[in-house]
């Protein structure tokens, strides 16, 4: 169940990046479709977030959909639930993206400001679009892992 549910997520976060929609917005959609819950409001909520939240050269719009997802996931939605398990999941995918592709923010990730025309230009011409493909399935499947494991230590 564990190694379907990640592949699931990671594929379906690729075809929703292929098809179309950003790094952020492919992530969440993943993960809430994984967990049968609706998808249309958390991936509009993830729009904002995708290109280093809306080209400010902030963090990872696929890094930030899988926190989202995360916390879709383990979250609480009233104040006596705990924390957690939502906070050391999120932690963990933090430290592995930046383990793997050495920053966290997008800027950094992919050389270029999505902020600037140039930067936009520079995007197209180096064709970033397949890096953040990649951080795009791997952020997703980090999450889903993460998730998956949470689960597996709730039972």
């Amino acid at each position: 169940m564990h190694a379907q549910f990640v592949a699931e997520v990671r594929s379906s976060a690729e075809e929703a990046y292929a098809a179309g929609l950003y790094c952020a917005e492919s992530v969440v959609q993943a993960i809430a479709k994984a967990q049968g819950l609706e998808a249309d409001l958390v991936t509009r909520a993830a729009t904002t977030f995708c290109a280093g939240v809306a080209c400010t050269s902030g963090p990872c719009g696929a890094l930030s959909g899988a926190i989202m997802g995360v916390g879709m996931a383990l979250g609480r939605s009233r104040a006596e639930e705990p924390v957690k398990a939502s906070y050391a999941a999120t932690q963990a995918l933090v430290r592995e993206f930046e383990q793997a592709f050495g920053s966290r923010n997008c800027s950094e990730l992919l050389g270029c400001d999505f902020g600037t025309a140039e930067g936009r230009a520079e995007f197209k011409a180096k064709g970033l679009n397949d890096r953040c493909k990649q951080y795009t399935a791997t952020a997703a499947e980090m999450a889903a892992r993460l998730i998956a494991e949470a689960g597996e230590q709730q039972t």
